[in-house]
């Protein structure tokens, strides 16, 4: 595996006094798929939106490519190429695919535009057939890979996705893990966070389980998916 990208390191969040992340550590390192697993309310957004600069830490630091994000406005830390697709999609509904593509690209020259367009009709051929359709239009299923391009568009150095499968049909979510896969193929380093703890194992290179805001264990994917704990815990076994 490449060299370590971001670096969470001790951070503590709180929702006014109720203490949401406790002491989470963890990393990333360049051409993984780093998979959080855990029950609702694990703090797994959380996470997530920390990373982002949506909620910011009381302590420790998040770093990204050595530098330190705990200061930096949300849409810096997009420029600087890590990247969310966030739960529930939260796509422009009134806009077509191609204008919800676009809106990705807001650091992007033209230029660059017209290539990253090309490399995400590539891998969702679906949205290049209904480019000009209205987001809100689209099914369930469209809408998530329309979010996961959109995020593409920025040329992500790392593309968080936040919970992917949620609310889709069971042939949906083998479709978006086979994307998962591909896009991980193409060299991209990922960091997921699911409630489908077997299909998040499948595909993670390695992943830490979440528990009331602590890690309370990791591994690779196939350590976590062959442990009795888990299966007992998360996979219904």
């Amino acid at each position: 595996m490449g060299s370590t990208i971001l670096k969470v390191n001790d951070i503590n969040v709180y929702y006014g006094s109720i203490h949401a992340i406790k002491g989470i550590s963890f990393e990333v390192n360049e051409g993984e798929i780093v998979t959080l697993i855990g029950a609702n309310g694990a703090g797994k957004s959380t996470t997530l939106n920390t990373i982002s600069g949506l909620l910011r830490s009381k302590t420790g630091s998040v770093e990204f490519f050595g530098e330190s994000l705990n200061k930096i406005a949300p849409h810096k830390i997009v420029e600087k190429g890590l990247v969310m697709v966030p739960e529930g999609r939260r796509i422009f509904t009134q806009m077509t695919v191609e204008e919800n593509l676009e809106m990705g690209a807001y650091t992007q020259s033209n230029a660059g535009i017209k290539d990253s367009m090309e490399e995400v009709y590539e891998l969702f051929p679906r949205l290049k057939e209904r480019r000009t359709q209205v987001g809100g239009t689209l099914s369930g299923g469209e809408q998530q890979m329309l979010a996961m391009g959109r995020a593409l568009m920025a040329k992500p150095k790392l593309i968080m996705l936040d919970e992917p499968s949620m609310g889709l049909a069971p042939i949906l979510v083998d479709h978006i893990f086979e994307i998962i896969k591909n896009l991980h193929a193409a060299g991209k380093t990922i960091l997921l966070v699911e409630q489908n703890a077997q299909a998040a194992l499948s595909v993670a290179d390695r992943a830490y389980v979440l528990e009331t805001g602590k890690v309370v264990m990791s591994g690779t994917g196939a350590e976590l998916l062959a442990s009795d704990d888990i299966k007992k815990a998360y996979l219904g076994a």
